[in-house]
């Protein structure tokens, strides 16, 4: 993942910057409903394999047991394999550990399946029906499932790949407009090789010198020539990626391409917008195209929302002592508050309370409020060692389990720095379609500390608005293991 800058799109590709083109890399890249193909196959065995695999490893645990599998156990088995349906209904087979450590995508999988056992344990002592299960069973249930699904997941993914490469013919393909939004369908195309599609090359009206991101060999000729050569040479597939003010053009193509039997994908050019979680969704039968979204929808806001309770309950437990210490130093060392609490933007752009150590002299919180800056004299000596290690934001624990913060996400600012940098900065506000977080991309990206200028805030927003594209339980997880290594060793915090 990549900083990227988001500019308006202009028709011509080769006015174009590469800050521009990089944002299209990265907005074609999340429009997940929209680029991601998924074949019978791989459909059937992402909705059956982790909930199968969840009911076979709890027969597997009663047998080793020596128990009988009776009608409490199936009621149980039935009950596991809806749940997992819903929960693991988002992670990828093939793609899932590609972009992530193994350890982290097993982390991935350990969080989903430890919501999983809260909900049944939950159930089962709601119903009385807890009595009816060994408890040395669903123990080693509980256990060893995280790893048979780690492996049921490579072993799936090779599988897959091998059935079909095996069975299924490589389609040729074409696509029509050689600008950003083709070449990069292209690349995706040849980058997937469980697609198996060649593509042949493009066809554009304009001269090649005006084409730079494609060679002479790559350009097959103009539109004109499109059906004739698709009916010559076998092409099965065509990706029509002209923009949208091409539509006179478009039609008549498809008019032209009557005749042949290509399958016809039109790619919508709705690049140009800063697609944040972009997907294809109904209204009441009606196909729409959401270009800004919280990633934070359905389930998924589910998922992040016990992960938070979850992780925010045990790392207080772990840090309350480091708590309890702190507070007694901050109060012996300097005159004020234990707690500093400030007005930030929360999600929606509501205001909310945050709570820290305090770590200065003075508590600003009105409609000017000056950023801590190397070596600010308002800093308290055991402030600065706080705000180093960070141990001034552990209260921000407790706005997690409010509701009021997650433990990853954009951090919020000051309101008064809010009001500020929303008047010049596009996209400012986007950031507060979730709920701001402890620790967050930026910040492990080193935009930590003082945005000293305009230009450093920017990048600090590109990077939450980069989280907000591509989100995920992983990334999550590996944002937080990053920042336990970031914290005593970032010089940028003081």
């Amino acid at each position: 993942m990549k900083i990227v800058q988001t500019r308006p799109r202009t028709l011509d590709v080769e006015e174009e910057s590469p800050s521009t083109y990089a944002y299209r890399v990265s907005a074609l890249g999340s429009m997940r409903s929209m680029t991601n193909v998924d074949f019978p196959l791989v459909t059937l065995v992402k909705l059956l394999l982790f909930p199968t695999m969840i009911v076979a490893t709890l027969a597997l645990a009663v047998r080793l047991q020596g128990e009988v599998f009776t009608s409490y156990y199936v009621i149980l088995a039935l009950l596991s394999f809806l749940i997992s349906a819903h929960v693991f209904e988002e992670i990828s087979l093939y793609r899932a550990l590609q972009r992530f450590p193994v350890f982290v995508a097993l982390s991935n999988i350990l969080l989903r399946w430890v919501i999983i056992v809260a909900i049944i344990v939950f159930l089962g002592y709601a119903t009385e029906l807890h009595g009816h299960f060994s408890e040395p069973v669903l123990l080693r249930w509980f256990v060893i499932t995280p790893v048979v699904l780690l492996g049921a997941q490579v072993a799936a993914r090779s599988a897959i790949y091998h059935v079909l490469t095996a069975t299924q013919q490589t389609r040729n393909a074409v696509i029509v407009g050689a600008n950003q939004l083709g070449y990069e369908l292209c690349r995706k195309i040849n980058d997937d090789r469980l697609l198996h599609t060649h593509v042949k090359g493009f066809f554009d009206d304009r001269r090649i010198q005006r084409l730079p991101l494609v060679s002479d060999a790559q350009k097959l000729g103009e539109l004109k020539d499109l059906p004739d050569y698709v009916k010559e040479n076998g092409i099965n597939l065509i990706y029509v990626c002209l923009p949208m003010a091409s539509q006179p053009r478009i039609i008549r193509l498809l008019d032209e391409l009557r005749d042949t039997t290509a399958s016809i994908y039109f790619v919508p050019d709705i690049f140009m917008f800063d697609l944040i979680q972009a997907r294809i969704d109904r209204i009441t039968g009606i196909p729409v195209v959401a270009i800004c979204e919280t990633p934070f929808y359905g389930f998924r806001g589910l998922v992040k929302r016990v992960s938070d309770i979850l992780l925010g309950i045990f790392i207080l437990l772990l840090i309350w002592p480091v708590m309890l210490a702190v507070g007694l130093g901050v109060k012996l060392t300097s005159p004020g508050p234990i707690i500093f609490k400030q007005r930030r933007y929360g999600l929606d752009g509501d205001e909310i309370v945050v709570y820290k150590f305090r770590t200065m002299r003075v508590c600003e919180d009105g409609d000017t409020v000056v950023q801590a800056r190397r070596d600010d004299d308002r800093i308290t000596p055991l402030g600065r060692i706080l705000r180093k290690t960070s141990l001034d934001e552990l209260p921000q624990f407790l706005n997690v389990l409010e509701g009021k913060m997650s433990i990853v996400g954009p951090r919020p600012h000051a309101v008064a720095h809010n009001e500020m940098y929303r008047k010049v900065i596009k996209g400012y506000m986007i950031r507060h379609k979730v709920k701001p977080g402890i620790t967050g991309w930026a910040q492990v990206n080193g935009f930590r500390g003082e945005t000293e200028s305009v230009d450093k805030m920017k990048a600090r927003v590109e990077y939450d608005l980069d989280y907000l594209r591509n989100w995920s339980l992983a990334l999550d997880l590996w944002i937080i293991f990053k920042t336990v290594l970031l914290v005593f060793r970032d010089k940028d915090a003081f």
